[in-house]
């Protein structure tokens, strides 16, 4: 069996784990961090799928309510690994295998999303998220115990956070079997706080080009699960029902959604605004919003082919906002995020504001409302691109 080379930073099975230089050059993503993405696209194909469900059996604020939740710890167990893993990734076997047992934690979240929306039992998906959680915590210590002064301090303060709320989740937890609401946003809360009380000490050395780009190549696969979601849900349809001609203006409509979103959130370069922590940190918060409404619109393409088909008994304007409401908040969450921050003049800034209100509005356009909603995303895309190419004219011709 020929043996694998090192990576160029590993130096060894196990080398000291000490901060990357924030100004590293050719900082890119690493095939772990891709393998890490991967494996937690599996457990948004499954709270997409059990959004899907909940709507067909006639309770959508159960299953929308249920999709919050768990895609909130999905989403802050990603984002959580990627800020350490941008600040201290040194690929040593121990870092290796710490982050494979993360990649445990989120298959054995995605396996209880089904009893979690179905039964209200949380067990698994609890498990799964203390495996993810505690993983990290031993990642942090390794790095305190690395790190001198101030560093020191905020990474034993990341370490007994990330603790204090996992503990806190499993008390609340116990007792209910399934987590109120005001215990999910009790946690929810403890948990943002951490990341910038752990940073008052020293900020983590953490790199804007990569965080920029791991960022926006989980929006890539967030939508990737969405075509594909889409896809199966109208081959599903045409196989059992042997016609595609109803399904036709939901194909395109979806496409040209997906397409736009992707078109529209990487029109702008981000990382040069990644200035601070507290810029950083709020950017990316935001991104929940972003990334939740990006997997709802999979979601919703799938109740809009099953309604199409006579499948669930959901009403057309039902079906329609599945699909336009999401994509209405994921245009507004890029401008607030991303877009806001390089137009220039109130033509240009009001561009993705009005789209997300003309999306949202196509819900009352009726059967074709997912073709509507698809044409004004393209005519966004459109309308951006002549704009920018204006401005840029403008810019060289003083």
């Amino acid at each position: 069996m020929p043996s694998v080379p090192p990576s160029s930073r590993t130096g060894g099975v196990v080398r000291r784990m000490s901060a990357r230089d924030r100004g590293e050059e050719h900082r890119a993503s690493t095939p772990l961090e891709l393998f890490f993405d991967l494996c937690f696209v599996v457990a948004v194909a499954q709270v997409g799928g059990r959004l899907v469900h909940a709507v067909a059996a006639g309770r959508p604020g159960h299953g929308v309510l249920g999709y919050l939740t768990v895609f909130f710890a999905i989403w802050w167990a990603w984002m959580n690994f990627s800020w350490f893993a941008s600040a201290y990734d040194t690929d040593d076997v121990p870092y290796r295998v710490t982050t494979l047992v993360q990649i445990v934690g989120v298959l054995m979240l995605a396996a209880g999303v089904p009893r979690a929306f179905d039964g209200g039992d949380f067990r698994l998906v609890a498990i799964g998220y203390a495996v993810m959680r505690l993983a990290l915590v031993t990642q942090w210590l390794r790095a305190g115990v690395a790190e001198n002064g101030g560093a020191r301090v905020t990474a034993f303060h990341y370490a007994c956070g990330v603790a204090v709320c996992q503990v806190g989740l499993m008390v609340l937890l116990v007792p209910h079997g399934a987590p109120p609401v005001w215990a999910f946003a009790l946690m929810a809360a403890a948990e943002l706080a951490v990341p910038p009380l752990a940073e008052r000490a020293q900020p983590t050395s953490w790199h804007p080009g990569h965080i920029a780009e791991r960022y926006g190549l989980f929006t890539i696969i967030v939508l990737g699960e969405s075509v594909s979601a889409a896809t199966v849900a109208v081959q599903s349809a045409a196989d059992e029902h042997g016609t595609f001609g109803s399904l036709v203006p939901i194909a395109v409509g979806g496409l040209l959604l997906v397409f736009a979103a992707w078109w529209i959130y990487f029109a702008v370069p981000i990382e040069e605004h990644l200035v601070s922590s507290r810029v950083a940190f709020a950017w990316g918060y935001g991104h929940f919003a972003v990334y939740a409404s990006a997997a709802a619109i999979g979601a919703g393409l799938e109740i809009a082919v099953e309604h199409a088909v006579g499948e669930i008994d959901v009403s057309t304007r039902g079906a329609s906002a599945a699909v336009a409401l999401p994509a209405a908040v994921f245009l507004f969450a890029v401008w607030l995020l991303n877009s806001r921050r390089h137009t220039r003049g109130a033509t240009q800034q009001m561009v993705l504001p009005v789209s997300a209100v003309a999306v949202a509005a196509c819900m009352f356009t009726g059967t074709h409302a997912v073709l509507w909603a698809g044409l004004v995303c393209a005519g966004t895309v459109a309308v951006g691109a002549v704009l920018e190419e204006r401005a840029r004219a403008v810019n060289h011709g003083q």
